[in-house]
């Protein structure tokens, strides 16, 4: 880790059909980056989807923190819940 991966970042991205800005540090952005490449998505294909499941949820958290905790659960097996 650097002091750059902790470097606040903000990205335009598409939900919806509308833009939006989400502001994460840089080592998340890489991270969910690398993970919409793995799948074959764009940025904006995965944040999108993140943001239909964090609907879902009572009370639904907001988009940078649902974006955090899903790249942990990504990296982390024992942060996802049974």
């Amino acid at each position: 880790m650097t002091a750059a991966d902790h470097r606040l970042e903000k990205h335009s991205v598409a939900i919806a059909g509308h833009r939006t800005s989400v502001t994460l540090e840089a080592a998340f952005w890489r991270a969910l980056k690398n993970i919409a490449k793995e799948r074959g998505r764009s940025l904006s294909e995965l944040v999108a989807e993140i943001d239909r499941a964090r609907g879902e949820m009572e009370p639904p958290p907001n988009l940078s923190s649902a974006l955090r905790v899903y790249v942990l659960s990504q990296f982390a097996p024992c942060a996802r819940t049974a």
